[in-house]
């Protein structure tokens, strides 16, 4: 006989690793069953897997690199500090006693169709810097390769996954379709690119298709000159000589079981079929034509590159995309329309950062609920952190002025939408200077746990590392609150 135990285990091999829930098995004669540890730990994971699916059938993820002020965009404080408070004035909402900085009136107009998450805190650790806190927010996981600086090596196959991939490998495509789409630039804090980014151990076929065109990050219209030629058909290639070839590979394949098993490690069929399943649909190379968009509505999406980029997520999803990430577009570390307001915050926030921010996000909701696309498509913003509440200190070694906030990972915001969200909800709460949660604080962890919740996927499900090792998809539970 055999026992499956769920109480939490230790991991003796990986001592930087926190006790797993599911790597704990108390195993008797199950040799006669023809079960090994592998699949013991996959038959527990099936076996504890939500038996009702979420909602969510789709994510776009806008992921605000930087670092936003949350006291300067929609958790602003009254009776505070002069070197506390913003320098923005606060308006009304739609849900009552609710307010926000002047810096998004769009958002405001319409918050009746989110929910606000402001008790988003955790310990620093090492994170106070942007490429570790964006890791911990993308995969669910810490590493220990960080420098006093904050900077890491660079991704590397042995990386957790980014959750994007993990959505993709255990909720599939049904349809020809990319996947899982991560634009219009990397995640990047200086020299360090698109860590946290990546498929990570699942292997390279479960990594997002990255689209990063040509441009500076200044240019408002890259975005209406992107490529896609790889995704375009030859002339003298039809999609039924395509389909045959394919037939063909199979019955091939059929008698190639050696082959087959000495490259099954490098995913091959996957890479294959994802290239002809592209190639032959024409829903790809469609759902890239901003052009066919009403100019008007273009327009609401405010005409600049995140814009842009939320409203071709907006046709992605709608083409059947499953996960699509769009990157705030300048490096985290950066100056100009970048959130790390370490100077110069009011004038950026008001005329760069903010304006864009609200525009788009709140054309991306409003089109996304007229269309009754916010029924089954998921909806998260936020960044690796928030802002210090005092001006002009240090909390990061970095040097700010006197109209500029440093790091602050202990309180900040998140917006999460649609997909059985509640609607016109605010979770949590900071005190009165917005440096720490009063009530219900969340941990990224268990933000992106309420992800894999939405779609139906325990956030304990398990996966397996590079060295065979059995991991949670993250180690923390979902917010059940956030739930309507």
């Amino acid at each position: 006989m055999f026992r499956i135990l769920g109480d939490p285990g230790k991991d003796l091999c990986d001592k930087n690793l926190a006790p797993s829930r599911r790597d704990f098995l108390r195993v008797g004669g199950s040799g006669i069953l023809g079960l090994n540890l592998a699949s013991m730990l996959e038959l527990k994971a099936k076996a504890s897997a939500p038996t009702s699916g979420g909602k969510a059938k789709s994510i776009i993820m806008l992921y605000l690199q930087g670092g936003p002020s949350h006291i300067d965009l929609w958790d602003p404080k009254k009776d505070v500090p002069d070197n506390v408070r913003s320098a923005f004035n606060t308006i009304p909402t739609k849900i009552p006693g609710v307010h926000f900085t002047e810096i998004l009136p769009e958002l405001a107009k319409l918050n009746d169709k989110f929910t606000l998450i402001r008790s988003m805190s955790y310990e620093p650790n090492g994170l106070f810097n942007h490429t570790a806190a964006i890791y911990q927010m993308m995969t669910g996981y810490t590493t220990d390769k960080v420098s006093p600086s904050g900077q890491l090596e660079p991704p590397s196959p042995k990386d957790f996954p980014n959750f994007g991939s993990n959505l993709i490998r255990l909720k599939p495509q049904t349809e020809p379709m990319l996947p899982f789409v991560m634009m219009p630039r990397p995640l990047q804090e200086s020299n360090v690119v698109g860590k946290g980014g990546t498929a990570g151990f699942l292997g390279k076929a479960y990594d997002p298709y990255t689209l990063y065109p040509s441009g500076g990050d200044m240019d408002m219209e890259k975005m209406t000159r992107i490529k896609i030629d790889d995704l375009q058909l030859r002339p003298d290639v039809f999609s039924a000589r395509l389909k045959r070839r394919a037939s063909l590979r199979e019955t091939i394949a059929k008698k190639m079981n050696k082959v087959e098993n000495a490259v099954k490690d490098y995913k091959l069929n996957e890479y294959y079929d994802q290239a002809l399943n592209l190639i032959i649909s024409g829903k790809a190379r469609d759902a890239f034509a901003l052009e066919r968009e009403p100019l008007k509505l273009r327009e609401s999406y405010g005409n600049t590159s995140f814009g842009d980029s939320c409203l071709l997520a907006r046709r992605l999803v709608e083409a059947g995309t499953r996960v699509v990430e769009v990157i705030w577009p300048k490096v985290a570390n950066s100056d100009n329309h970048s959130w790390d307001h370490h100077k110069d915050l009011t004038k950026r926030m008001k005329n760069q950062s903010g304006p864009m921010l609200d525009k788009a996000l709140s054309g991306l909701i409003s089109d996304l609920d007229d269309r009754g696309m916010l029924e089954d498509t998921m909806v998260v913003a936020i960044g690796e952190f928030g802002r210090s509440p005092q001006k002009g200190v240090s909390t990061s070694g970095n040097g700010n002025s006197a109209d500029g906030r440093d790091h602050w990972p202990y309180c900040y915001t998140g917006l999460v939408a649609g997909a059985g969200i509640k609607r016109g909800y605010v979770h949590g709460k900071s005190d009165k200077t917005g440096s720490a949660p009063v009530e219900d604080p969340v941990h990224p962890g268990e933000l992106l746990a309420t992800i894999y919740h939405a779609f139906g996927i325990d956030p304990e499900t398990i996966v397996y590392n590079h060295l065979n090792q059995p991991r949670e998809l993250v180690k923390a539970a979902a917010v059940n609150e956030l739930f309507a």
